[in-house]
């Protein structure tokens, strides 16, 4: 089945795919001056059968655009304001002013705390961290919202050793935070969510790590993993049953690759993005686990939604997205066959196709976020490719080095 939409002053054409794609969940950050409207947006997701969507802010236009799609929807307490939220009258306001006035009609169904928290080197922001979980769970408890809420938060760098991911386990240093953390997300029943990134493991050593292995391509040989993501999410189940919480739920908050990078960014082109989403696309429709789990489908959000023009760091930061703002694919995944009437950049109004001015385009300008540059989140989580028994360790930042185990493969933990 095919539908149309107008996206900015763009026709769309969209092929409607099996409702096996409503598990494929979506980033959509808003870090640009140049994004279709919430509502273009909306229409979007509700054509390309997304229904679960993250948003690293609660932008009151996209909890208003996003009522009565049934997209599940993850907002965020943006990292500045999660002191705040171990006051409880303070956390009980943000639910009233954020949640409680959408629901049930925007289908709000997580909140993140705070994105990277655990790699801020903010002390004090980590020690906030779970008093704000708490104060936000009894706001919700409080207002009768917790049971169709998840309360967690984005995590990423944690491990002290990654691979082979039985051996996964977390930084000594941050056991005394960890800890009360697992012990919340058990409470509460909440996912423990990570933000994992095999290119940076291929872009940081491209001879050593296998592109086949980073981009869900099969390889012979008798490694138990095929990919590195899988290897990452599991290293993770292992080090959280290390520490006694094996029933936590580990789901993917963020992954993707850039289409475009800097001259020393190796592996940024859209070959190989196409080759990463497309490839993790067709292991979500066959509802795939991971090897410790495999009869759990790993819950993944795809990072981004559309490339974010005003994102700071390398140019890789800014071509993260399956779209351009304008409505055209960056690649074609195999999420539907786009077409267009016209090549025509988004502008200040959307229009028919006979040019009558439909609506006024509103465009959020947001300031860039902290803690959102990819290279500082991924110190970590990597893995694949091949090496000899003498592969040295390398230092790349602080105590992440580099490994090998017995199948030989390289993996910064």
């Amino acid at each position: 089945m095919a539908v149309s939409i107008l996206l900015g002053s763009r026709i769309v054409s969209i092929v409607w795919l099996p409702s096996t794609w409503f598990f494929l969940g979506s980033n959509y950050g808003q870090v640009a001056n140049n994004l279709p409207s919430p509502e273009q947006v909306r229409l979007l997701l509700t054509s390309l059968r997304i229904t679960k969507t993250r948003i690293y802010d609660t932008n009151p236009g996209v909890l208003t655009a996003f009522a009565n799609t049934g997209i599940d929807l993850i907002v965020t307490v943006p990292n500045e304001a999660v002191g705040m939220m171990m006051d409880p009258r303070q956390a009980l306001q943000w639910v009233m002013t954020n949640v409680q006035p959408y629901f049930p009609a925007t289908k709000i169904t997580g909140i993140s705390v705070g994105n990277e928290v655990y790699t801020s080197d903010d002390p004090t922001l980590m020690s906030n961290l779970v008093p704000a979980l708490l104060s936000i769970h009894s706001a919700l408890v409080q207002l009768g919202l917790d049971s169709y809420n998840h309360v967690s938060t984005a995590n990423s760098a944690v491990l002290e050793n990654s691979y082979p991911p039985s051996m996964g386990s977390f930084k000594p240093e941050m056991a005394n935070l960890v800890v009360p953390f697992l012990q919340f997300l058990a409470a509460t029943k909440s996912p423990f969510w990570i933000n994992a990134y095999p290119y940076f493991a291929y872009k940081d050593s491209p001879a050593k790590v296998s592109l086949d292995y980073v981009l869900f391509k099969r390889t012979q040989g008798w490694l138990r993993y095929d990919n590195m993501l899988y290897a990452q999410v599991d290293a993770v189940i292992f080090a959280i049953a290390r520490l006694g919480y094996g029933g936590v739920e580990v789901r993917v908050s963020e992954t993707g690759w850039p289409s475009k990078g800097d001259p020393n960014e190796v592996g940024a082109t859209v070959e190989n993005a196409r080759a990463y989403n497309r490839n993790l696309l067709l292991r979500q429709i066959r509802s795939e686990g991971t090897p410790v789990r495999p009869n759990q489908r790993l819950e993944v959000y795809l990072f981004a939604l559309f490339n974010e023009d005003m994102k700071p760091g390398p140019t890789s930061e800014r071509n993260y997205g399956l779209y351009q703002p304008d409505g055209t694919m960056v690649y074609n995944v195999g999420l539907a066959a786009l077409t267009s009437s016209a090549s025509v950049s988004l502008t200040s109004s959307a229009t028919r196709e006979n040019g009558e001015t439909m609506n006024r385009i509103h465009v959020m300008r947001l300031p860039p976020c902290p803690n959102t540059t990819k290279k500082k989140q991924q110190r970590q989580y990597t893995g694949g490719g091949s090496c000899s028994d003498s592969f040295p360790f390398t230092e790349r930042n602080k105590s992440d080095r580099k490994l090998c185990d017995v199948d030989r493969t390289p993996v910064a933990v």
